[in-house]
């Protein structure tokens, strides 16, 4: 990628980084859901896979928009965070099935913050911009984000009750 040389440019990077993260939490999700023992957590990242691909179709448009190169660019920092979650949740097969759980609602959740950081830089970048229907698409998305989170951090708390 070549280095940005606006604001404009940086904006569009950020989309396109975010689309990459969002594909590779996409796959990620739903390999943990596979996983998942607890009925509450499957659903919970099954809710959660179907709003990142709305996400995604919102970054799309986002892009569109911009006249930006419509596609991903490849978001290294998922990439570490998906081969973390491979290595803690997925990899590791734990004798209480609900000590698997809390592995996963943790890597769910690195996840979801690194979106919520990425996500809440693109709508700052937007504002600075003037983009206000941009800025506010993405603070939603940023809402989306944390709602996901407290579910995720209710069913964390219950299952280290029952752990």
């Amino acid at each position: 990628m070549p280095a940005p040389t606006s604001l404009k440019d940086l904006y569009v990077d950020e989309l396109r980084d975010l689309w990459s993260a969002n594909d590779q939490m996409a796959g990620i999700v739903q390999e943990m859901r596979q996983k998942a023992s607890d009925d509450g957590l499957r659903n919970t990242l099954e809710h959660a896979e179907t709003g990142i691909d709305a996400h995604t179709s919102t970054l799309r448009g986002l892009l569109e928009a911009q006249g930006g190169a419509v596609g991903p660019e490849r978001c290294r920092g998922m990439e570490g965070l998906v081969r973390e979650a491979r290595a803690h949740a997925l990899a590791a097969t734990p004798q209480d099935p609900k000590l698997g759980d809390l592995a996963i609602i943790a890597q769910y959740q690195r996840m979801s913050h690194y979106g919520v950081a990425a996500f809440g830089t693109a709508a700052a970048y937007a504002h600075a911009l003037g983009l206000t229907q941009d800025e506010q698409t993405l603070k939603s998305v940023v809402s989306d984000i944390y709602k996901g989170d407290a579910i995720a951090t209710h069913l964390a708390e219950r299952l280290e009750a029952a752990a």
